[in-house]
């Protein structure tokens, strides 16, 4: 499940990354466009409900592509995100959209 929340900064979301805790792993990281792939950056850890949960602030009006590394070796992609492209090993990576800022939505025409 993903959720995407407003913060303090008008420009940035707050976007929520949750794996039922019913996953068998040791660990489990977020890695995407957000930190450059970085494979250990972003550790997700068992939140009081017992699932796997990682939070990450990013800017609005973008798309990331994003998959989760389990236990180091394998490569998962999140059925539940907004989309869903083609990666580059021949998977695909999932796409969380956050959405487009006000200011920038299309404006109705005013009456002459």
């Amino acid at each position: 499940m993903i959720h995407k929340r407003p913060c303090g900064d008008r420009d940035k979301v707050l976007v929520i990354f949750e794996i039922p805790g019913l996953v068998w792993a040791d660990r489990i990281h977020l890695v995407g466009d957000f930190n450059d792939w970085d494979r250990e950056s972003l550790p997700f850890q068992l939140n009081r409900q017992d699932n796997w949960q990682v939070q990450v602030k990013v800017e609005r009006g973008r798309e990331y592509r994003f998959r989760y590394l389990v236990d180091g070796e394998q490569w998962w992609s999140d059925w539940h995100a907004d989309r869903h492209l083609a990666g580059p090993d021949g998977g695909f990576d999932s796409v969380v959209i956050t959405g487009t800022p006000p200011a920038l939505r299309a404006q109705p025409p005013r009456a002459a």
